[in-house]
C-alpha cells in the first residue's frame, strides 16, 4: 500500500454519491449523531460488496445479466421510493424542527440498504483492489481485505466530517422554511437522478 491508494480512495470516497447525499440529508434534517449513524451504515454496506469482490461473487455479477438486472432494479426502485420519501410530508428525512425522530438502527438500515442495492460497488471493488496488491503477495487475500478495511476507514472519517458539516448548517435551515422545501426537492431530485442513472447502468 501507498501514497498512490490513499489518495485514489480519498478521491473515490469524497465524490458525491448515494451514500454522501443520504449523509448530508440526514445530517441536515436530524442532526450530529443521525448523521454520524448515516455515514457508519454507508461504511457497513460496504462490506457485502468487498466480501463478494475477494471471494468472486463480483464475477458472477459480471457474468450473469440475471443476478445484475435483478439488484440493480431493486436498488433502483429503493432510490426511487428514497426519494418519494423525502417529498412527503413527515417522510423519514423531513428538515424541520418538530420532524419525528429516526432511531440509529433505522438511519443504519436505510443507508446499508442504498450501498448494498448497486451491483457496481461489487463491480468497482473488484477492479479497484487488486491494481493494488503487492506483485508476488503470499497471501493477496488478506492484503486485499486490509486494502478494503483502509479503505472503510477513510469512507467512514470522509461521510462523518459531510453529516457534521450539514448538521451544523441545520440552525440556520430549519429557521427558513422555502429553503428547506427547496432543499428537499433537490435531495429528491438528486435521488431519483442517481437512480435513473443506475437503471441505464451497463455491467
Amino acid at each position: 500500500m501507498g501514497a498512490e491508494f490513499l489518495l485514489t480512495s480519498l478521491v473515490v470516497v469524497a465524490l458525491p454519491g448515494t451514500g454522501v447525499l443520504y449523509t448530508l440529508a440526514v445530517g441536515l434534517g436530524r442532526g450530529i449523531r443521525p448523521g454520524f449513524m448515516a455515514a457508519l451504515g454507508c461504511t457497513l454496506g460496504i462490506v457485502p460488496h468487498v466480501i463478494a469482490s475477494i471471494i468472486g461473487l463480483a464475477a458472477l455479477l459480471h457474468a450473469s445479466a440475471v443476478a445484475f438486472q435483478t439488484i440493480k432494479f431493486a436498488g433502483v426502485i429503493y432510490l426511487g421510493w428514497m426519494a418519494w420519501n423525502i417529498l412527503k410530508d413527515g417522510g423519514a428525512l423531513d428538515v424541520r424542527e418538530d420532524s419525528r425522530p429516526l432511531t440509529s438502527p433505522q438511519i443504519i438500515r436505510h443507508a446499508i440498504l442504498i450501498n448494498l442495492l448497486n451491483p457496481k460497488l461489487s463491480l468497482f471493488f473488484l477492479a479497484f483492489l487488486p491494481q493494488f496488491v503487492s506483485p508476488g503477495a503470499a497471501h493477496p487475500t488478506f492484503e486485499m481485505l486490509g486494502l478494503a478495511l483502509i479503505f472503510m476507514a477513510m469512507t467512514l472519517g470522509v461521510f462523518v466530517i459531510y453529516g457534521a458539516c450539514a448538521a451544523a448548517a441545520r440552525d440556520h435551515i430549519i429557521s427558513r422554511p422555502r429553503v428547506m422545501t427547496w432543499l428537499k426537492r433537490c435531495f429528491a431530485g438528486a435521488f431519483a437522478l442517481m437512480g435513473l442513472k443506475l437503471a441505464l447502468a451497463d455491467r
